[in-house]
């Protein structure tokens, strides 16, 4: 695996060039991206650069449907946090992705992230591999609603949690504390009254099957991969990394800190996502 002197690590100058050397000899790549490429827009990402969790694990999908409590702890920090989440704005990074794919170098973009701002930032046909927070599905019926619309819900049935304000986390919701969960009301489904679910994959529930075989199809139809700001710890996304490299193709990494996929790569860059791809695809 190719990787920069420890003197040039995080210099975007210097990634951008290996990255930009890297690309030249490949046509059609596939990109999968992950948090890093958001935090540039101010959102935070679950693990360090040791591929470690830096936060309180996620809700699970077993929890959320099965318990009420969590449900209404769930919708309660979401409610706090979707405003500043909702406010997030593409960075350079966005922007850069969108304008190689705009000229013909990206092949599909797969996205773990579920913030929408690739699409954004104008990129097209993007595969949301964990689903988009911007919309919520009945978990009964299959309604499904826009994320302001269960917002304005949730102000309307909870209005005494209109003052609280905390930062963002990860997946939109907010970091409360000393607060009760136990008076606040979840939305309900418009058609059926049935339980609503942001359309995001929540940890323990399974990627629909047709997302996953788009990606591959996507891959196989490409010449090398680029992962951008995912340490692929998390099966899901690791998957088609592993899949290039049976397949043959040459894998680059561009992400801070220690990736599942270090090992099969043939390029490793840690400087910043957000830099990098602005330098290095440039028109």
């Amino acid at each position: 695996m190719t990787t920069l002197p420890d003197s040039d690590r995080h210099d975007p100058h210097a990634a951008a060039q290996a990255l930009r050397d890297w690309l030249d000899g490949h046509r059609r790549v596939f990109v999968l991206t992950g948090a890093g490429v958001s935090t540039g827009s101010g959102i935070p990402h679950y693990r360090g650069e040791d591929g470690q969790w830096q936060r309180k694990p996620p809700v699970t999908y077993q929890a959320f449907v099965g318990e009420a409590a969590t449900r209404a702890r769930y919708w309660a920090r979401s409610f706090v946090g979707w405003p500043w989440f909702a406010r997030a704005q593409p960075n350079a990074g966005h922007a850069a992705l969108a304008r190689w794919q705009a000229r013909g170098g990206l092949s599909r973009l797969l996205t773990q992230n579920v913030d929408g701002l690739h699409q954004r930032a104008g990129s097209t046909d993007v595969i949301d591999l964990h689903g988009r927070l911007d919309e919520a599905v009945c978990l009964d019926c299959g309604a499904r609603r826009s994320r302001a619309a269960v917002q304005e819900e949730l102000a309307a049935n909870n209005p005494e949690w209109t003052a609280l304000s905390a930062r963002s986390a990860p997946d939109g919701d907010a970091d409360l504390e000393d607060v009760r969960f136990e008076d606040f009301v979840p939305p309900r489904c418009e058609v059926c009254a049935g339980l609503l679910k942001p359309d995001v994959v929540f940890f323990g529930e399974n990627v629909p099957r047709a997302r996953v075989a788009a990606a591959h199809e996507a891959l196989q139809a490409s010449d090398a991969m680029l992962v951008v700001g995912s340490s692929l710890m998390v099966y899901s996304g690791f998957r088609f990394a592993r899949a290039a490299r049976e397949a043959g193709l040459p894998l680059a990494l561009l992400n801070r800190g220690v990736t599942r996929a270090d090992d099969i790569a043939t390029l490793k860059l840690e400087a910043d996502c957000a830099a990098t791809l602005d330098l290095a695809l440039a028109a």
